[in-house]
């Protein structure tokens, strides 16, 4: 039997339930309304865009004598276990330490292009906060002088935090025919200087060599003084140098057993812009001694002024702690003063000696406008080492 329904059973089937009322419909904004939220938005993303989202990273409070809860990152632009990595963790680690609120330290290598690359992107990135350390050693300032293309930091755009000096002396093989500094010029044949790079630390020694008119040969490609060392004592170079810190180990037992003989040491520079002898080496003479007892008189005065000025920039001032330009002086000083006291520190003195090969921290007051004068190096100054490079190494620096 079919079943039909009436039409109030279709209207009974269809409940308020099954379909839900619609919402009336929303008036259309207030044009004004509107227009001022999307300014509001469009300030909020400005805001945030010119303070470089440091309303989510607050920039770090250093600049109030105190930093407690920061981290200094040093940018170390050279291999980990070398000798600029190993005195940049240790000055690094007593500094913050000694910082008020012990900060903690975030070392950062970064090894490209010999020291170029960490340093470049150092000056690209770094905040200028108080909280990130760059570390400069010869092998990054020699490039900044020659004005190496790859390089793209500028030492005028950074201010010193401390600096840390060292020393070389110059020695050669007995048998070789070197009995003292004499036998270094006139010779019937030329002494061969074994040597890393002629762009790097061995440059002060060549330009020492230069004006000395020593005749010597140089070859070039060690990996290391060490391993320079090592050839002179199977005669297959007549003629090095050592640091300070090689020197004592790897020298003086030949100087002892008559191998070998000390010839000068690099020398110093001191305050008033003279070359002294090395505190770590009273009795050998600077190569300007040598220079004066070999023809009786002071060398070149321009030759002289690109030794002195190399010397200064490899050697008195051969490793820096910087941070940018821009830093606060309220907190460029504390990292100085707080340097300063560590460096005359007995205990510290003590525990560094090793490190610092003897050299004490320099953080004084006018090391600023020192290390800047030290490194506007003089047109001439950069002009005579390139040709001393081109003429005698085959070197060209575009």
């Amino acid at each position: 039997m079919n079943q039909h329904g009436t039409d109030e059973d279709v209207e009974m089937a269809v409940t308020p339930a099954a379909t839900p009322a619609l919402e009336p419909e929303a008036p259309a904004p207030d044009r004004k309304v509107a227009g001022s939220i999307v300014a509001g938005f469009v300030a909020l993303a400005v805001g945030v865009s010119v303070l470089g989202g440091d309303l989510l990273n607050p920039a770090a409070s250093t600049a109030d004598g105190d930093y407690a809860g920061e981290t200094v990152t040093m940018m170390i632009p050279l291999a980990e276990g070398g000798g600029t990595d190993t005195w940049a963790r240790f000055v690094g680690s007593a500094l913050t330490e000694k910082v008020p609120g012990s900060p903690g330290l975030a070392p950062e290598n970064d090894d490209g292009g010999e020291g170029i690359l960490g340093t470049n992107h150092f000056m690209t990135s770094a905040r200028p906060d108080g909280t990130e350390v760059l570390v400069s050693t010869a092998s990054t300032v020699v490039p900044y002088l020659l004005n190496v293309p790859a390089v793209n930091y500028d030492f005028s755009e950074l201010r010193p935090i401390l600096a840390n000096g060292t020393g070389a002396v110059v020695y050669a093989r007995s048998k070789a025919g070197v009995d003292g500094v004499e036998d270094l010029i006139d010779r019937d044949e030329p002494l061969i200087f074994g040597g890393i790079a002629a762009t790097g630390l061995d440059l002060t020694t060549l330009l020492a060599f230069d004006l000395l008119s020593a005749d010597i040969d140089s070859t070039f490609g060690f990996e290391g003084r060490g391993p320079v060392n090592l050839a002179l004592q199977r005669g297959e170079v007549d003629i090095d140098y050592q640091t300070t810190s090689s020197y004592g180990p790897a020298v003086e037992p030949m100087v002892k057993d008559g191998t070998a003989v000390p010839l000068f040491s690099l020398g110093q520079v001191n305050e008033a812009g003279e070359i002294v002898r090395d505190p770590n080496f009273p009795d050998i003479p600077t190569v300007v001694e040598v220079y004066e007892e070999l023809y009786g008189e002071q060398p070149d005065p321009e030759q002289l002024a690109t030794y002195q000025a190399i010397l200064a920039l490899t050697y008195t001032y051969q490793k820096a702690m910087w941070v940018p330009e821009d830093t606060p002086d309220e907190a460029l000083d504390l990292l100085r003063s707080t340097a300063e006291d560590m460096g005359a520190d007995p205990a510290f003195q003590k525990s560094a000696a090793e490190v610092l090969g003897g050299y004490p921290i320099d953080a004084s007051a006018d090391l600023e406008e020192r290390i800047g004068e030290a490194y506007q190096v003089d047109d001439d100054v950069r002009a005579n080492v390139l040709e001393l490079l081109e003429s005698t190494y085959d070197i060209t620096i575009e």
